[in-house]
């Protein structure tokens, strides 16, 4: 069901500062900030040869990452993103499994522009698991 790995999110509290050691110490493509709204965070894409490193920042205090923040004040490894061709189909065989679709279980446009889903971290060995439509 799941395909290839599209990004790993890491949760920043300095994005500047995240993508200017991304872009400067370690030499990689650094996409400009882009904020999301619908999800309360700004997030910077890191593009390389077989992945992307997604760094997001909170946008406003209502944001998922500000709460993940102030538990991890330095950052770190927010979630997971593996594509899936149909994510209505995909969320249904993981609801019919057990699996616990977070927030409505509709589908949100994400920062590429494709439909998203969330998957519960306890029930993925304490990951957050986001799907992505391709």
């Amino acid at each position: 069901m799941i395909g290839r790995l599209n990004h790993v999110a890491i949760a920043v509290p300095d994005l500047a500062a995240a993508a200017a050691t991304y872009r400067d110490v370690l030499g990689a493509t650094v996409r400009p900030p882009q904020a999301e709204p619908d999800h309360g965070v700004t997030v910077v894409f890191i593009e390389l040869p077989n992945t992307k490193i997604e760094l997001l920042e909170p946008l406003g205090e209502n944001s998922p990452i500000a709460a993940f923040l102030a538990k991890n004040p330095s950052g770190g490894i927010h979630h997971v993103c593996y594509e899936v061709e149909d994510i209505l189909a995909a969320r249904d065989k993981l609801k019919a499994g057990g699996a616990r679709v977070l927030g409505t279980g509709e589908p949100k446009i994400g920062a590429h522009g494709k439909p998203v889903l969330f998957l519960h971290p306890k029930d993925f060995m304490g990951t957050l698991v986001e799907l992505e439509q391709v």
